[in-house]
């Protein structure tokens, strides 16, 4: 289906919803389609990335088929969200092909094992402790720099062009602290009262869902924290790798990374568990391989410490850095960008009370 076609299709399910009201007391999308009764494009677009597909609408609703309205909002807006992730996407040529094919996934990360095999061969440094026994600090920058920031860039333009079309305003301080305590708590996954969501278990409520979301929020931040504190412990203070289990990189990096294991295996199984009609069906692999893949960077990079000294470090230094290497390479085409999508409505939802009242007032 077209843009158009996905959208049309949204605002018919949303004003029937909107008509109604039962849901009114659930997640953040039913406020905000209450504030209004006719929708623009962008307000469909906000409302789709402000749905965290916790599903429990869908089962509470008595509208769905083999009712003729036949209700399915959270597939409705999952094809939304994933629509406009994939039209904001830079370079966009990419994004349909990341999205849809899962197979796409593991073959850049085959072709990267590929090619930093290849770099471990032929830049072996002559001295060094450690991973830089292997491959040279140097080495590494001038591999992950760019695969880091370039990724990054792309995201930042993706988000330009999504706040655009969903109308964003100023933002302000007070904006990102709310979003950001929502995102803390992830409180679009409690349903709106605090009793879990439906995505596993149908008409039962879970908090599965959102403590494995934390656990890989969480695992992931403290990985980066813990990277952030090496890269600053060398070049700040001239302490190179590596670092002892007590230092700040491994206190942080090591429980960050079985929290991400956990979560990213966990959330996996649950895909597995849940209705896909009631998301976004052409990218469930994709959506799979790249949950798999954050799994397999965490997993790495534990095994890979565990091994530390042993004759194993040079395979596993590969298969972890080409694996990380893949997670940041795709990060702007896969569903990684979920999160600054969604951190981005949530930041325009904070403000519309705001902008609500300066226009009244004027």
């Amino acid at each position: 289906m077209s843009t158009t076609e996905l959208i049309q299709e949204a605002r018919r399910q949303i004003e029937i919803c909107n008509a109604c009201r039962y849901c009114e007391g659930f997640c953040s999308v039913f406020p905000a389609m209450t504030r209004q009764k006719a929708f623009a494009d962008g307000d469909i677009t906000h409302l789709a990335n402000l749905c965290h597909n916790c599903r429990g609408c869908y089962y509470s609703c008595q509208y769905t088929e083999p009712h003729e309205f036949a209700l399915n909002l959270p597939a409705a807006l999952a094809d939304v969200r994933q629509d406009s992730w994939e039209r904001h996407a830079w370079p966009q040529p990419f994004a349909k092909t990341f999205h849809e094919k899962g197979l796409a996934i593991a073959g850049a990360l085959v072709a990267c094992l590929l090619v930093i095999l290849w770099i471990l061969s032929a830049l072996r440094p002559e001295s060094g402790t450690g991973f830089y026994a292997v491959l040279s600090h140097s080495a590494m920058v001038a591999i992950f720099a760019p695969a880091f920031l370039l990724p990054l860039a792309s995201v930042t333009f993706g988000l330009r062009s999504y706040w655009r079309e969903v109308g964003g305003h100023k933002v302000h301080m007070a904006d990102l602290i709310a979003a950001a305590k929502s995102a803390a708590v992830l409180k679009n996954l409690d349903g709106g009262q605090g009793q879990g969501c439906n995505f596993e278990l149908e008409d039962r409520y879970s908090d599965t869902r959102r403590l494995l979301h934390q656990a890989t929020m969480y695992g992931f931040l403290l990985c980066f924290a813990a990277t952030s504190s090496a890269t600053v412990m060398h070049y700040l203070f001239a302490m190179e790798a590596p670092y002892g289990f007590f230092s700040l990189p491994k206190l942080l990096g090591v429980p960050g990374g079985i929290l991400l294991c956990i979560g990213t295996l966990g959330l996996a199984v649950l895909k597995t568990r849940a209705d896909a009609s009631l998301g976004s069906k052409r990218v469930w692999g994709g959506e799979m391989a790249f949950v798999l893949l954050l799994f397999l960077v965490s997993l790495t990079g534990l095994v890979l410490y565990a091994a530390t000294g042993s004759s194993l470090v040079p395979g596993l230094l590969a298969l972890h850095l080409s694996s990380v290497l893949a997670f940041f390479l795709l990060l702007p085409f896969t569903k990684m960008v979920h999160g600054f999508y969604r951190l981005a409505a949530l930041v325009a939802e904070a403000q519309k009370p705001r902008v609500a009242a300066r226009e009244t007032a004027e």
